[in-house]
Order: structure tokens, then sequence, then C-alpha cells
């Protein structure tokens, strides 16, 4: 009977471990908004060639004559001379110079000259003269500069590039071996006579006027040339 009145006394009370009326639940984790990249998180292709330095541009100073360097050529060797003048219209020159060497070949005699016909010597010298002869031109015989004359020494002629210093008159050529040749003889005679020629020839343009043998009577023997002032074309005979 004891057990019995227990008994009801427990169900009369309730469970002591009834679930409460409501239950807490774990928050759930807020869902991020989706983030939009504005760039590829693929690897980018190496490039098939790398890419140049670009520099600002820079002031480019033009290049100063070589030191020492006679009309600003380094290839020419001599000095520069005080103006020549003469009592004889149009002869006379500004700024000469006295010209000894070209391209390390010295000339058979100093040569008073302007600028302008030693630059279109070393040019001829460097380019044709020299190569033309595989580099065996030791000497350069030459026969005239500065004269204050007439063309072709005609008495009453206009003055002559010589008269101004603008011309040189080349008569021959000694070579490292020690033997020469002249336009006199051996224009056109013989392999080196034939390269003799053919470097006046090329010296059509480096200079602006030629004349040689064949050209008109006066310069047999001898390569004219000069670089005249009053004239844009060259005249090459």
């Amino acid at each position: 009977m004891r057990r019995l009145a227990l008994v009801a006394c427990l169900l009369a009370a309730g469970p002591v471990w009834a679930a409460p009326e409501s239950s807490p639940r774990p928050i759930g984790r807020p869902v991020a908004a989706p983030v939009t990249l504005d760039y590829s998180l693929r690897p980018m292709p190496r490039p098939t060639s790398t890419p140049k330095l670009v520099l600002p541009p820079a002031v480019v100073s033009p290049p100063k004559p070589a030191t020492g360097a006679l009309c600003g050529v380094a290839g020419l060797v001599g000095k520069p001379l005080t103006p020549v003048t003469s009592d004889i219209d149009g002869c006379g020159i500004e700024e000469p110079v006295q010209l000894a060497s070209v391209q390390e070949i010295p000339l058979s005699m100093p040569l008073v000259l302007d600028c302008s016909i030693a630059k279109a010597m070393n040019l001829w010298v460097q380019t044709v003269l020299q190569p033309g002869f595989d580099q065996r031109i030791r000497r350069i015989d030459v026969a005239g500069g500065y004269v204050c004359r007439g063309r072709n020494n005609v008495k009453g002629a206009k003055v002559s590039e010589h008269g101004r210093g603008r011309a040189i008159d080349v008569s021959g050529l000694t070579f490292t071996d020690g033997h020469s040749i002249t336009v006199a003889a051996d224009w056109n005679k013989g392999a080196d006579g034939q390269r003799m020629a053919r470097s006046y020839d090329k010296g059509c343009g480096i200079f602006g006027t030629t004349l040689g043998p064949g050209s008109d009577g006066y310069h047999e023997d001898h390569m004219h040339f000069d670089m005249p002032s009053n004239r844009r074309s060259p005249y090459c005979h």
C-alpha cells in the first residue's frame, strides 16, 4: 500500500524532466554577401618578350669635334692658320689650314687649304682611295693647293678654286712597298694605274669638280679636285 501511495504522489506531481515550453536553438552563422573580384585568380600567361624600358626623351647634344682635330675631323692632321688675304679680287681664305696628312697618310708636302676641300679629301681617302688599294698607300703625292691665279693658269681668266683654297691637285701615289705611280705615266695602265683611274671616277660627288686626263687638256698629269661654293651639282670629266 505504501508503494502504491508513492507512485500516486509522483504521478500527481508530474515528471521532473519534462522539456521546457520553448527550447533555445543555436543561432545560425550569418551568410556573407558574395564578393565579386575585378581580376582573375588564374595565373597570368608568361610574356613572350621582355618589355622594353621606356625612358623620357633626353636632350641630346651634337657630338663635339675630336680634340685637336683639324677642321673638326679626326682624320685630318695639320694646323690652323691666320686668314690669307690678297690684293687680287676673289683670292684668299678666311679660315685656312695647313694640311699635312689625311687618314694617317702624309701628303708629299703640306698644303694651305680651306676646310671644305680638306674634309672632302678625308672622305675620299677613307672611303675610296685606301680601300681601293687594299690599304697599301703610304703617301699621297700632291702638286698644288692654294695659289692665287686664273683658271688653268690662263691670264685674265676667272679666279681658279685654287685661289680660294678650295682645290687640290694629286699627281701620284706611293705604296708601302716603296714603289710609286704617277698620273702622267701610269694613268689607267696596269693594275694600280686602273685602280687610280677608278678612284678618280668615284670622287665625283664627294668633290664638286673632278678633272683629270682626257678632261680638257689642262689636267693630263694630275687629278684636280675642288669644292666650289657657287654650284650645287657636281661637274665631273
